[in-house]
C-alpha cells in the first residue's frame, strides 16, 4: 500500500487548516454539526441512492480502493509472457498448463487456458476483449459514483448557506448575532467545496487511474498470449510487450 493519496490529502487538508489560522480564524469555525450532516452525510446518501442496491453496498469497497489501491505494474506479468513464449517454442504450448494452473489472476487464467486448448486467435482476442470491456464498466461505474459525489457536495453546501441565511433573516432583530449567524451559514458551503475537492473528486481520479493501469496490464496479456499463440519467438515478444512497460522502464 502506498500512502501517498492519504499523505495529499492530508497535506491539502492541512493547508487549508493553515490558511483558516493565518486569516486568524480558529479551525473550530468548521465543526458546524448541521453542516456535516447536510452535506457529508447528505452526500454519501445521494451517492447510495444514484445506482441499484448492490452497487450502494459496494460504495465503501469502492472508496477503500481509491484510497490504499496501487496502480499494476505490468513488469512481472511482461516478464512471465516472454518466459511462457520461450517455454513454448521449446517445449509446446501444453507446456502452459502449468502455468494455468498456478495462476491468480482469472483474466491471465482464462487467457492461457485459451491458447493451451487450440482456440485462434480471433476466438482468444474476443473472450479476453469482452472481459476487459465487461471491466471497465464494473469500474466505471465506481468513478462515475465518486464524480457525481463530488457534484452533490457543493450543491448541497449551497442549500445549507440558503437554509442559514433564511434562519439569518427571520432573526434580524437582534443585530448583534447577525455577523456569527451569516458566517456559520456559509460553512456548509465551504464543506460542500472542500468535501468535493479534498475527497470526492480526488477519489475518482485515483480510481479511474487505478482503471486505466490494470485496463493496459490486461491489453499487455491479450498482446503477448496472441504472439505465443503465433509461435512468436521470445525475443519479439519482448520487444512486442515494451511499449506497456512504465515509461522508467522503458527507457531502461
Amino acid at each position: 500500500m502506498q500512502r501517498n493519496t492519504l499523505v495529499g490529502i492530508g497535506a491539502a487538508v492541512g493547508c487549508v487548516l493553515v490558511a483558516l489560522i493565518l486569516d486568524h480564524d480558529s479551525p473550530t469555525v468548521l465543526l458546524n454539526p448541521s453542516a456535516l450532516i447536510l452535506v457529508v452525510g447528505g452526500t454519501v446518501t445521494l451517492a447510495f441512492a444514484i445506482g441499484t442496491f448492490s452497487d450502494g453496498k459496494l460504495l465503501p469497497k469502492v472508496v477503500k480502493k481509491a484510497i490504499t489501491g496501487v496502480p499494476e505494474d505490468p513488469t512481472a506479468k511482461i516478464q512471465r509472457l516472454v518466459k511462457m513464449a520461450d517455454d513454448s517454442r521449446r517445449h509446446g504450448l501444453l507446456k502452459l498448463e502449468e502455468d494455468a494452473a498456478g495462476e491468480t489472476d482469472p483474466f491471465f487464467r482464462r487467457g492461457i487456458s485459451l491458447v493451451v486448448d487450440g482456440k485462434d486467435s480471433e476466438t482468444i482476442r474476443g473472450v479476453l476483449e469482452a472481459d476487459l470491456d465487461a471491466m471497465h464498466a464494473r469500474h466505471s461505474r465506481g468513478v462515475k459514483a465518486l464524480k457525481q459525489a463530488g457534484g452533490f457536495a457543493p450543491t448541497l453546501g449551497i442549500i445549507g448557506t440558503v437554509i442559514g441565511l433564511v434562519h439569518v433573516m427571520t432573526n434580524l432583530s437582534s443585530p448583534s448575532t447577525l455577523g456569527p449567524a451569516i458566517g456559520a451559514a456559509f460553512t456548509s458551503t465551504l464543506w460542500g467545496v472542500l468535501s468535493a475537492n479534498l475527497f470526492w473528486l480526488p477519489m475518482s481520479a485515483k480510481l479511474d487511474r487505478l482503471s486505466a493501469a490494470e485496463a493496459e496490464g490486461r491489453e499487455a496479456i491479450i498482446a503477448g498470449l496472441l504472439a505465443i499463440q503465433a509461435g512468436e519467438p521470445p525475443r519479439t515478444v519482448e520487444v512486442l510487450l515494451s511499449s506497456f512497460l512504465p515509461a522508467t522502464d522503458a527507457a531502461a
